[in-house]
């Protein structure tokens, strides 16, 4: 089932530095696990942040649209959903 997120959540989950760092990484390379994603924030970001912190980060991305996840076996892998931004985008950007 999928929920469209309001602008104000959308704009919540953006604000926090580590919650961009995350989409940068998934934009960079989607389709990675919770433990990849804290590797690459720990190496190319110097982050260190524990993976249940990642994991809230996960949640309040995934709760405004941002990224989806799928599940294969025991893995969780989280995908970058570009739509709510085009649609912010589109809203503000688009020509009368």
């Amino acid at each position: 089932m999928s929920t469209v997120a309001e602008p104000g959540d959308i704009f919540k989950a953006l604000a926090d530095p580590t919650r961009r760092a995350i989409l940068d990484e998934l934009a960079d390379r989607d389709s990675q696990t919770l433990f990849e994603i804290c590797s690459r924030l720990t190496m190319k970001h110097r982050l260190a942040s524990s993976r249940q912190a990642v994991s809230q980060h996960l949640d309040v991305l995934e709760a405004a649209g941002l990224i989806s996840t799928r599940r294969d076996g025991r893995y969780k892998f989280h995908h970058l959903n570009r739509e709510p931004l085009r649609h912010l985008t589109d809203r503000w950007l688009e020509e009368e």
